[in-house]
Formats: C-alpha cells, sequence, structure tokens
C-alpha cells in the first residue's frame, strides 16, 4: 500500500491540522509501539523546542505507556542524537518531535530503529495499517512507565567529541554558533567550550515560537555578520533539529553542505581513509563533482533526501555523503546527518591543516546554478512532453560539458522544478528561463 501519513522524513504538518492532531498521534504512538517493539521494550523520546512539543510529548508518552512500552523523556535533543542514544541503549526504538527547518506553527514526528537508522517504507506502511486498530491498553501489570532522561545529553555531547580520533584541542579558536533556536541550543556551545574554544552562542534563545526564525541553517545572515563582527575564526549553523550545517568562513563567506563535503572528502582521501564514492544530490552543485574528480574521488548523484543519500551509500560502499542543504552523513561515524558531528570534522581539517575555510575551499569552483519553480494545474513529466525535450537538448549542446539540467516535478506541491548549471551565469540564467517557458506553455496546452 501507498504511505498515506509517512513522507521522507517522518510526518510532519500545521498543528492541530491533520494527521499533527493529539488523536492522530495516539493512534500512532499504539500502531508504532505494537509493529516496533511487540513484546514491549523501551522507547526514547525527543524533540525540538516548539511550544506544541509538549503536546505531542505527552500523547505519545501515553499511548506508548498504554500500549506497555516504557518511556524516556530526553526533552530537546538533537535527532541525530536520539539516533545515537536509541542504538547506544539498545532501546527497542527511538521518537523525535520536529519539524526540522520548518517555523513553529508546524511540528513531525520521526522514528528510528534500534541501530539508530530510519525506518523502511515497509515498516512505515505496517504502522499506518495498524493504526486502524486505534488505541489499546494493555492490561495493568503490562503498562510502561515512563521517567526522565535529562542525562543522556551529556551522553550525546561525548560522543560527538568522539568523533574525531585522537580528540581535537579547540583552545584559542573563536567560534560564533547559531543553533536556530531550536534542539541544539544546550549541546552545541556546551561542545565547543569543552573543547576549548572560545564560543559566542547566538540563537540559543528558545522561547517555543522563534525556532528558525532568522537564525539557523536558513536564515545565517546574522551568523555571517556576527563572524565578520567578532573576528571569528567560523561560524557553525544548524537547524532546528540539529541535523543540517553550514558554516561561514572569516570572511562572513556562507559555505555550504556541497563545501562541507569537499572539505571532509579531501582530507579523509589524502589521509587514506575514504571508502567508496562521495555521495551527493541531483542538485549538488557540478563544481563539487568536477573537484572530486580532479583528485580521483568518486561521485554518486541520489535522489534528493538524506534517505537516499544514505541508501546509496550503503549500497556502494561509501562513508561521506550529503546535501546541498546541509544534510552531511559521516557514516565512518555515526549513523545519520549530524549537524555537530560533521563541524567537528572540519574543525579537525582546519585545526590540523593550519588552513581556513577560505582556504579550504578555495580549489572547489561554485557553478552559477538557476533555479525556476513553474506552478501546473497537475503535476507531469515534462521530459515526456516533445517542445520541453527539445529545449533541454538545446540547453545541454549549448552549455556542453560544463554544464546540466535538472527537471522534476516536486513531491509536495504542485510545480515543476528547473534547474539549470553551468559556467556562464548569464547564459545558465537564459537557458533556464527557456526551459522554464517550455514546461509552462507544455502545461498550458
Amino acid at each position: 500500500m501507498a504511505r498515506k501519513f509517512f513522507g521522507t522524513d517522518g510526518i510532519r504538518g500545521l498543528v492541530g491540522d491533520a494527521p499533527m492532531t493529539v488523536d492522530f498521534t495516539l493512534q500512532l504512538a499504539g500502531a508504532a509501539a505494537r509493529v516496533l517493539a511487540p513484546q514491549g521494550g523501551r522507547v526514547l523520546i525527543g524533540k525540538d523546542t516548539r511550544v506544541s512539543g509538549y503536546m505531542f510529548e505527552a500523547a505519545l508518552e501515553a499511548g506508548f505507556v498504554a500500549a506497555g512500552v516504557d518511556v524516556w523523556l530526553t526533552g530537546p535533543m538533537p535527532t541525530p542524537g536520539v539516533a545515537y542514544l536509541t542504538r547506544r541503549h539498545a532501546d527497542t526504538f527511538g521518537v523525535v518531535i520536529s519539524a526540522s527547518h520548518n517555523p513553529y506553527q508546524d511540528n513531525g514526528i520521526k522514528f528510528f530503529d534500534r541501530s539508530g537508522e530510519k525506518l523502511s517504507d515497509e515498516l512505515e506502511e505496517q504502522i499506518e495499517m495498524d493504526m486502524q486498530r486505534g488505541v489499546q491498553t494493555v492490561a495493568s501489570d503490562r503498562l510502561g512507565r515512563a521517567r526522565r532522561a535529562d542525562a543522556r545529553l551529556e551522553e550525546y555531547q561525548d560522543f560527538c567529541a568522539a568523533s574525531v580520533p585522537g580528540g581535537i584541542d579547540l583552545t584559542g579558536m573563536k567560534l560564533v554558533i547559531d543553533c536556530a533556536n531550536g534542539a541544539g541550543f544546550k549541546v552545541g556551545p556546551r561542545l565547543l567550550a569543552a573543547l576549548g574554544a572560545d564560543v559566542i552562542p547566538i540563537g540559543c534563545s528558545p522561547n517555543g515560537r522563534n525556532i528558525n526564525d532568522g537564525c539557523g541553517s536558513t536564515s545565517p545572515g546574522l551568523l555571517q555578520l556576527t563572524v565578520t563582527g567578532v573576528n571569528a575564526a567560523a561560524g557553525i549553523a544548524l537547524d532546528g533539529d540539529g541535523d543540517r550545517l553550514v558554516m561561514v568562513d572569516h570572511l562572513g563567506r556562507l559555505i555550504d553542505g556541497d563545501q562541507l563535503l569537499y572539505i571532509i572528502a579531501r582530507d579523509r582521501a589524502e589521509r587514506g581513509e575514504l571508502s567508496g564514492p562521495v555521495v551527493g544530490t541531483a542538485m549538488s552543485n557540478l563544481g563539487l563533482e568536477i573537484a572530486l574528480r580532479e583528485r580521483g574521488i568518486g561521485f554518486r548523484r541520489a535522489s534528493v533526501g538524506d534517505r537516499y543519500v544514505l541508501a546509496m551509500l550503503k549500497e556502494t560502499g561509501g562513508v561521506i555523503g550529503g546535501e546541498t542543504s546541509g544534510h552531511v552523513i559521516c557514516l565512518d561515524r555515526t549513523t545519520t546527518g549530524d549537524a555537530l558531528i560533521a563541524a567537528l570534522q572540519v574543525l579537525s581539517v582546519m585545526r590540523r591543516t593550519g588552513q581556513s575555510l577560505a582556504q579550504l575551499t578555495s580549489a572547489m569552483p561554485k557553478f552559477p546554478q538557476v533555479m525556476r519553480n513553474v506552478r501546473v494545474a497537475q503535476r507531469f513529466e515534462p521530459l515526456a512532453r516533445p517542445a520541453v525535450a527539445a529545449a533541454v537538448a538545446a540547453a545541454e549542446r549549448q552549455l556542453g560539458s560544463d554544464g546540466r539540467v535538472v527537471l522534476r516535478p516536486s513531491g509536495t506541491e504542485p510545480l515543476i522544478r528547473v534547474m539549470v548549471e553551468g559556467r556562464d551565469a548569464a547564459q545558465t540564467t537564459a537557458c533556464a528561463e527557456h526551459i522554464a517557458a517550455a514546461v509552462q506553455a507544455a502545461a498550458a496546452g
């Protein structure tokens, strides 16, 4: 069956609208417990800082306890922290209450299995089917128990620190960290300070409604100003649930996920620690692919979404992958995208080589990348329309081997996304406009 509620990253939506309601969450908890822990067990629940997190946390707790599952409540905890702790403590499964980089009015629920990995499509389908049974309560002698597990945050902090073999000493390094007023607001600054850095925190004063609001990885403007204003070596920006990372160099320039992948992969390769190809997505900048190729490092493209990057890494034996948006996966360090662990990998390269972020990214050109979203009444396969295919072919001839075109229907909106990349900005823009016009005409016809 097709999944009705689960998307590419759990369940997500506007709080109060289906499916993000208390009634739905109670049913979801019961079904998840029956599918993932049929003999009872333990679930670890973490969340970000949205005010609605209290509501969903209480509903999940009630549903799990009623189904005979013990509950550990960690409070605010980055998504990758929940993944790690679930794996470390052999919990039956883990749950995160978060809508990641979305505004506070949204929230979401995502699951990890006992290995600290996201659920398979098949397990998500089973949970949706089981929800038809509604909320069920086991006998009183089988009810679960709930307890606070706030001290687990320190365990996750220690794990992050240990992700750099041999340790890392950041003494004397001035760093600005923007935690998006989200789940990393405690552990991010504490981690860097414990490693000796001179830390300037911003976006670390959550009030339940300011998560991702003009801060964090999706709004790094304040971080860029602060880094240059205090003469910091670098800036670090997380998203609301702490699995995305972008950085800022000492000149105030944004360093995106593609550039971070380049720094980490090149360093691993130079030290003989890189296995398999680097995995990006269809949207990864062509400059990353070319820069890696020049250093003899393989590169593969997965579909957009960190779960697809992870699947291709496992398929190809790779250990480094991610997305332009900042999902950076270091499979040789952990099981999922982790902003803090990725940041430490980059900082360790800076420390070991004595080079700045600006120097470390200088060998990777960023090609102009032009995006156009064409709104359509109904999604369709654009390349199946002759006029669109002809426009794409013409653009590819103009761009040559140093350019590419990506067309894809949006998975969530009635849009056809047009992306064109090339060395010359004017030519790239012209090609994108021409293809977008062809898509618009095909949609109208």
